[in-house]
């Protein structure tokens, strides 16, 4: 299973992507930006941390975002090896129940993207 997240900012629709004005395809980019840091914020906020451990904030601290596309799709989660253990307090073990942070912050941010999205576009419409 992975750590991360996908936010794509139409990245599909990439051949109507090519006949937009580049104010546009900027103003995209900025709405999967913040909705990114939304979700990388919320992860911060709500992932387990274990005080008994020196370690135990690791995952909060190394959530990290990765963009391609050109900035229209972005990565958020852990994605260096050592991070591993991240889909175990995602998705749980036999011993050890789920503690999910990254897929509920996702689904919190999914019904604020379009509007981000449309937003950053009147933005850069003006």
């Amino acid at each position: 299973r992975r750590a991360h997240v996908t936010i794509t900012g139409l990245a599909r629709l990439r051949g109507r992507l090519e006949d937009l004005p580049d104010e546009i395809k900027d103003a995209l980019v900025e709405g999967v930006k913040a909705s990114a840091e939304a979700v990388k914020t919320d992860v911060e906020r709500t992932v387990p941390v274990d005080a008994s451990r020196p370690d135990g904030r690791h995952l909060k601290d190394n959530v990290d975002i990765r963009y391609s596309e050109g900035g229209l799709v972005a990565a958020v989660g852990w994605f260096d090896p050592e991070d591993f253990y991240a889909a175990f307090v995602e998705y749980g073990t036999r011993s050890q129940p789920a503690q999910p942070s990254l897929h509920p912050a996702l689904e919190r941010e999914r019904g604020r993207y379009a509007a981000r999205l449309s937003a950053e576009v009147r933005k850069a419409l003006r």
